[in-house]
């Protein structure tokens, strides 16, 4: 790791998570007019899973920001137009179509080593690539089946194929159909001005440090390498010439980068109440979440129903610009049922039934019902304040 320049700036735990929460679109009026694609634009990135309880965590990530924006609305925002594709950044995410440029070092790194140790049989990779561009955009289904008959990781050549051909940026995703990718030709995808492989891989790098400090808006080295998933040592050779500066931040015990433009002016504004999804960019680092908001939360979708402490898809709930609980959610009919309440105290309870309202009523339901609240005493104050 390199030396740290002396620190442009000192700021108190409270200025660094007022600064992250604006930078993240928590803090102050949203941009309604710019709508998702702003807030696509503004985050760098949004992270797709398979995971749908509410929503699926690309549509969860708009609403906690701009309210109860039409999920057909985020859909075409995401899938029309060019305006995004989907690439390895920090996971499997949606990105603004201008990103395209600076993935180029990515692109040339899936070029150089096997995919994912899946072997690819001889032409398979032509004939999709010919397949595509002779009838036009299609599921891995229609180009020839995306399975064998084995397990799911059982790949059939044409998934391997038009999966690699993703990585290597001669394919995109163009649409989702029932959550199916369907793939297209980055040559007719893609606008030409944007269509290239120019910059060199510390050039791609730089930018991505930058735009990640940018949607940040301070971090450690760990923070804003991890944003798009990049090595320490990639971060080094590029933050001076990125633009961030050096801050220390009171209680964090390690140096940290600020965006200029963020201390700029003191972070004021209405604060969001909302759930939010555990793929969320403002709470997907544990280490920083627990720094900035001394909240320990897990997803524990993965991990056996016996041992899980908050549930299958605890949200935290964000209010006041602090995370004051988690809510566990499902649907059954026009119910949205909190399977799980967890509480940061009784102050909690107004913003945690303010949210569940919200949330019932942005996804169609009509009612809440709370199953268990894990400090018993404040069940009969949620189910008032539910109303």
């Amino acid at each position: 790791m390199t030396s740290v320049p002396r620190p442009a700036a000192e700021l108190s735990a409270d200025d660094a998570r007022r600064i992250a929460l604006r930078a993240q679109g928590f803090l102050g009026a949203p941009d309604r007019r710019a709508g998702v694609r702003g807030v696509l634009r503004g985050l760098g990135q949004v992270q797709l899973d398979t995971i749908s309880v509410l929503a699926r965590s690309h549509e969860l990530i708009p609403y906690a920001r701009l309210g109860a924006v039409g999920r057909t609305t985020v859909e075409d925002a995401y899938w029309t137009g060019s305006h995004a594709f989907e690439y390895w950044s920090h996971a499997a995410c949606v990105l603004p179509v201008e990103e395209w440029p600076h993935f180029a070092f990515r692109r040339r790194a899936y070029r150089g080593r096997p995919h994912w140790g899946h072997e690819l049989s001889a032409g398979a990779y032509d004939k999709v690539i010919d397949q595509l561009r002779a009838e036009g955009p299609q599921t891995a289904t229609e180009l020839g089946g995306a399975k064998n008959k084995g397990e799911w990781w059982d790949w059939s050549d044409t998934k391997i194929a038009v999966e690699r051909a993703l990585m290597y940026g001669e394919v995109v995703v163009v649409e989702r159909r029932g959550w199916k990718r369907v793939y297209d030709l980055a040559e007719r995808a893609i606008p030409q001005t944007l269509l290239h492989d120019d910059l060199d891989d510390t050039e791609c790098v730089r930018r991505l440090v930058r735009q990640a400090g940018e949607a940040l808006g301070v971090g450690t080295r760990a923070d804003i390498a991890d944003y798009h998933r990049l090595k320490g040592e990639q971060f080094d050779a590029v933050v001076e010439a990125a633009g961030l500066v050096p801050v220390t931040v009171t209680g964090w015990g390690k140096p940290a980068w600020a965006d200029p433009a963020a201390l700029a002016t003191e972070p004021r504004g209405r604060h969001r109440t909302t759930l939010l999804s555990p793929f969320d960019s403002l709470i997907w680092e544990r280490p920083r979440t627990e720094r900035i908001f001394g909240f320990t939360h897990r997803l524990e979708a993965y991990v056996p129903k016996q041992k899980r402490i908050h549930g299958y898809f605890a949200m935290p709930v964000l209010a006041g610009g602090r995370l004051v609980g988690r809510v566990d959610p499902a649907r059954e009919g026009g119910t949205l049922v909190a399977r799980q309440v967890s509480l940061d105290g009784p102050k909690a309870v107004p913003a945690v039934a303010r949210a569940l309202r919200e949330a019932a009523e942005w996804v169609g339901c009509d009612a809440v019902r709370v199953e268990r609240v894990d400090t018993p005493g404040l069940a009969k104050d949620l189910v008032a304040a539910l109303g």
